[in-house]
Formats: structure tokens, sequence, C-alpha cells
């Protein structure tokens, strides 16, 4: 608990600060925005009796505010899954997102489903999309260069099985103060439209 209010202080504190751009996305995208924050520690591994957990920097609630059930096969494992997002909150330039996946039935693969390539095993595919200005907003990493990493959880190792919950969360550069909603391009899972942006 600890560690993760410290990350949260890190990240709204950094706003003060400014925020450092990166390169111009393609496509309209926004500029990614990047603070000095360290990566996540990696989720520990499910067992039959506990469920699989990752550190967040916001607290997690047990509403969704949006949720679906999709299909996920990948690496030879198969199985549907119950995605919920709990929470889509801005802290000053930042905005964060929590995502629970519960395996429904069978063994939901999310090692490295979520990354910019099958090496990366991030959340760095997540974007949030301003459908009123035309903007994507990329994860939010810890620096400029190529090796910046992701402020974000990893998918290490996470294949939650029936019953199981993967708790995961990403940060983002916060859109313009008027937008009260957005998408979330959340990869296999699909996007998630007009959800509340808080």
């Amino acid at each position: 608990m600890k560690r993760i209010l410290a990350l949260a202080v890190t990240a709204v504190a950094l706003t003060g600060c400014g925020l450092l751009p990166a390169q111009q996305g393609g496509g309209g995208e926004e500029k990614q925005q990047t603070a000095a924050v360290p990566p996540s520690v990696p989720p520990a591994q499910a067992t039959a009796t506990s469920p699989v957990l990752q550190d967040s920097p916001a607290k997690q609630s047990d509403k969704a505010i949006a949720s679906r059930e999709v299909k996920v096969t990948a690496g030879g494992n198969s199985g549907t899954a119950k995605v919920d997002i709990t929470l889509l909150q801005r802290q000053g330039k930042l905005v964060s997102l929590n995502i629970s996946v519960t395996a429904l039935d069978g063994k939901v693969s999310l090692h490295g489903q979520m990354g910019n390539d099958p090496g990366d095993l991030t959340l760095g595919r997540v974007s949030l999309i301003d459908t009123v200005n035309g903007k994507r907003y990329r994860v939010a990493r810890n620096g400029t260069g190529a090796d910046a990493a992701c402020i974000c959880s990893t998918t290490q190792g996470v294949w939650p099985e029936k019953g199981q919950t993967a708790s995961l969360y990403a940060v983002f550069g916060a859109p313009p103060p008027d937008v009260t909603k957005v998408n979330i391009e959340m990869p296999p899972f699909g996007v998630f439209t007009d959800v509340p942006l808080s």
C-alpha cells in the first residue's frame, strides 16, 4: 500500500514540474506524455486459491464503469474473460486507468497480449481516444528515449484461470478539462466507447 501511495504521489508531484513531450505520433496522435516514475512491480503468478494482483498508482474501485465479456485465445490457451474498467480518473496532468480481468472459464492469457510487439510485456498498445478533438493518448513513459519504460502494469506471467482476477493499470497524459468521456482501445479486448472520465 505504501508503494502504491508513493507512486501516486510521485506522479501527481511531477505534474507541477511539467511533463516532457516525447516524439509526435502518426495519424493525428497527441504528443505522448512522460514522467519519471519507476516501472511497476511484476504481478504475482496466479494460484488455484489466490487471484493475480498488480500494483496500481490509483485506488481500485469495486464498481465497474464499463464492462464486457470477451473470448481470448493466445499461446495455446483459450478462455472467456470479463473485463471491467474500474477507474478512469484525472490526477493533475495525468489520467489513471485501472482494469480488472476475471477469467470466467478456461485459462485467459494476457502474457504479451497488450504490448506493442510480441516481446513487449506491458500495456503499451492500450490508448485513450478523445473523439471531440481527434487525439489519441498513448501510455505515458518515464523518458523520451527508445528504452523509456511504460508507466503501466506488466503482463508477464499473467494467466488467470477460472475465478481468478488480474488487476492492471496504465497512466496517460490527460485530455483537455472539457473532455468528459473517451474511447479506450484495449487489445485484445476491443474498443470501449464513451467511458466517463472523472
